[in-house]
């Protein structure tokens, strides 16, 4: 299914149809991003709503959808992809910077008012990771940033992910997990 979740109503869509198609979801994966270059020289109005409104508010909404039909105290799991706002700055980032940091708070807040629900609500940074963005360029002034020598892979978030969506890590909400191979900034 495709979406625009820089539209309202696509949130509520979304999990509607997961549960038209599916049933009750119990893991809920917020790694949607929108991401363009600006800094305070050239950052816009019209551009910073386009990256709140993919970055931060269809996170929550997606999440408040999720948690309001969740099943309660059968184990819930909303992971958020971050992108390590608190490690360092983000120059020339300004608007993505700022609402992906916001996604930190939101898994802070979040995750308090849904653990009575039996939903742990956590993020994780995973650094630069070559999802298909990085040019060779890129891949090269990165890989000496990261002490294994390699940017990071999907597979690597991927791990993370999948113990924060076990039972192992019931336990574990609230977090900021900075999964990102040691990245220097």
């Amino acid at each position: 299914m495709e979406l625009d979740l820089s539209q309202a109503d696509q949130a509520e869509k979304l999990i509607s149809h997961v549960i038209s198609q599916l049933g009750k979801p119990e893991v809920l994966i917020n790694n949607a991003a929108y991401s363009t270059n600006n800094d305070f020289s050239n950052l816009t109005s019209e551009e910073l709503d386009k990256h709140y409104m993919v970055n931060i508010r269809a996170t929550t909404l997606l999440s408040i959808h999720f948690a309001r039909v969740f099943n309660k105290g059968s184990g819930g799991r909303i992971v958020n992809l971050t992108s390590g706002q608190s490690q360092g700055p983000m120059p020339g980032e300004l608007a993505y910077a700022t609402t992906k940091g916001a996604v930190d708070a939101l898994t802070l807040t979040l995750s308090a008012e849904l653990a009575p629900l039996g939903i742990t609500v956590n993020a994780i940074n995973p650094g630069p990771t070559d999802t298909g963005w990085m040019t060779e360029s890129i891949k090269q002034e990165l890989q000496p940033m990261f002490p294994f020598g390699r940017v990071g892979e999907p597979k690597d978030a991927a791990k993370t992910i999948r113990f924060l969506v076990s039972n192992q890590a019931d336990w574990i909400t609230g977090q900021i997990i900075h999964s990102e191979g040691g990245f220097r900034r």
